[in-house]
């Protein structure tokens, strides 16, 4: 790949990375997101976001709220396993949203984009969604952070949004520096829901947690392998593990 432009926007500097079929925006020399025109499966975060979803209990999810947008990668794979889902997100980078449409083909996952932060938009928000995920996520100096701890008022709203039957699913980055954020969210999914799982994949710093009054267990990710016709995508999707905590 080679890197195309450097865009400061409001809330980061990024990279964009392109070869003749595929492209990364880079912030602080991570892939913050990425788009291959002949693939879904990146073996990062992105694949577990996208298994998240497939884990409601009642079937595959009519609708689904992203808090954290970003370039939108995992909405690729997720359109291309709930073709009659509908999409909404939530992000406070308008810049980056529209780059996104520019250079990873957004607009093609149907997605309806609110440009605003995700805590206010979420407090005034009562639809309810299927599945809501929670990827608020800022970028730092040298890393990213989330903005909010867990707090009574932030679970609320979140718990408000999750229709009955679904899910809420929250991306977190691991390693060091993030385990205290990583043991918050364990604890507080685990008082708020009665069942919490782990999705992880091998090639990922991320944990997703899932949560809601159950979680489809891990046949529903492996009946879905065969939807994928590209041999690495299969083989991504293969690595996903579903643990209990």
């Amino acid at each position: 790949m080679r890197r195309a432009a450097t865009v400061r926007t409001s809330h980061q500097e990024l990279e964009i990375w392109k070869s003749d079929v595929a492209t990364e925006f880079r912030v602080a020399g991570a892939i913050h997101a990425s788009h291959h025109r002949h693939r879904f499966m990146t073996g990062l975060a992105w694949d577990i976001i996208a298994a998240s979803a497939l884990l409601r209990p009642g079937g595959p999810p009519k609708s689904l709220l992203m808090l954290g947008l970003a370039g939108g990668t995992s909405l690729r794979a997720l359109r291309h396993l709930l073709p009659d889902c509908g999409f909404t997100a939530v992000d406070i980078d308008g810049e980056i949203v529209e780059l996104a449409r520019e250079h990873m083909d957004l607009d093609a996952t149907g997605v309806r984009v609110h440009v605003a932060d995700a805590y206010p938009w979420l407090a005034a928000n009562r639809r309810k969604f299927d599945v809501v995920f929670d990827d608020i996520y800022l970028a730092g100096k040298t890393d990213v952070f989330r903005p909010r701890s867990w707090d009574p008022a932030l679970m609320a709203h979140l718990k408000r949004a999750v229709a009955p039957g679904g899910l809420l699913a929250v991306n977190l980055v691991t390693g060091k520096g993030h385990r205290a954020m990583q043991s918050l969210t364990r604890r507080a999914l685990k008082e708020g829901f009665p069942a919490v799982r782990s999705l992880v994949t091998p090639g990922s710093m991320n944990e997703v947690l899932v949560a809601g009054d159950a979680v489809a267990p891990a046949s529903v990710l492996e009946a879905a392998t065969g939807r994928f016709p590209n041999w690495r995508d299969r083989m991504c999707w293969d690595r996903i593990k579903l643990r209990y905590i």
